[in-house]
C-alpha cells in the first residue's frame, strides 16, 4: 500500500486539484443557487459516488483506454456536457417555479427535488467528468507502491479523493446556499437567481466541450 509520505503528497495534490474551478465545483455552486442547500448537498454525495465509479474503472484499465482514445474521450465530454447544458436550460425555463412555490406555500426555499433525483443528478455529472478521469489516469499511479498490486491502491486513493471532494464541495454548497437564502428574502429575486444558475450550468457544459483532450 502507499506509504505515509505518498499519501501526504497525494492529499496535497488532490486538495489543489479540487480547488481549481472545474465541472464538479461549478456544478455544485450552480445546484446550490438553483435548488437549494439540501439538494445541492445530496448532489455532492452523488458526484462523489460518480468519482468513485471512475476510479474503479481506472483500476481495471478502462481509464487508460479512454485517455488514449481521442474518440472515446470526445464522446464522454459531449455526453457530460449535453446533460449539464440540459440542466441549465431547464433551470432557465423554470426560473419562476421556485418563486411561485414559495409564494404559494410561504416557504423560504425553492422547489425541492426528491433525494434520489438529486443524488442521481450529481452521480451523472461526476461519472462523466473528463477532468477527473485524466487526473486519475495521469496522477494516481505516481502515488502507489510498485511492489504491491496496483488495483487496490488505485481504489484506495480514489476513495480518499472522493472524501476530500465531498468535504470541499459541501463547503462551497453551503456558502452558495447562504447567498441563495439571502436573495430568497425577496421572492422576485429568485427569478434572476434561477436564470443565473442555469446560465452557469450552460457555460459549464460549453467548457466541457472546449476542454483540451490532452
Amino acid at each position: 500500500m502507499p506509504s505515509t509520505s505518498q499519501l501526504a503528497a497525494f492529499a496535497v495534490a488532490s486538495i489543489l486539484f479540487i480547488q481549481v474551478p472545474g465541472p464538479s465545483l461549478l456544478f455544485t455552486i450552480g445546484r446550490a443557487l438553483t435548488v437549494g442547500r439540501r439538494d445541492a448537498l445530496l448532489s455532492v454525495v452523488g458526484n462523489a459516488l460518480g468519482l468513485v465509479g471512475q476510479v474503479v474503472l481506472v483500476a481495471v484499465g478502462l481509464g487508460a483506454v479512454v485517455a488514449a482514445s481521442a474518440t472515446a474521450f470526445t464522446v464522454l465530454k459531449l455526453l457530460g456536457a449535453g446533460y449539464v447544458v440540459y440542466l441549465g436550460i431547464q433551470a432557465i425555463r423554470h426560473r419562476a417555479d421556485a418563486r411561485t412555490a414559495m409564494e404559494a406555500a410561504g416557504l423560504t426555499g425553492g422547489a425541492a427535488e426528491t433525494g434520489w433525483v438529486s443524488v442521481r443528478t450529481g452521480f451523472l455529472v461526476g461519472a462523466t467528468n473528463p477532468k477527473t478521469i485524466v487526473f486519475f489516469v495521469a496522477f494516481l499511479p505516481q502515488f502507489i507502491d510498485d511492489g504491491a498490486a496496483a488495483g487496490p491502491q488505485l481504489v484506495l486513493l480514489g476513495l480518499l479523493f472522493g472524501v476530500m471532494a465531498v468535504c470541499s464541495d459541501a463547503c462551497w454548497a453551503l456558502l452558495a446556499s447562504r447567498a441563495r437564502d439571502w436573495f430568497a428574502r425577496k421572492p422576485q429575486r429568485l427569478d434572476g437567481l434561477g436564470a443565473a444558475g442555469g446560465v452557469m450550468m450552460v457555460g459549464l457544459g460549453a467548457a466541457l466541450v472546449t476542454t483540451n483532450n490532452h
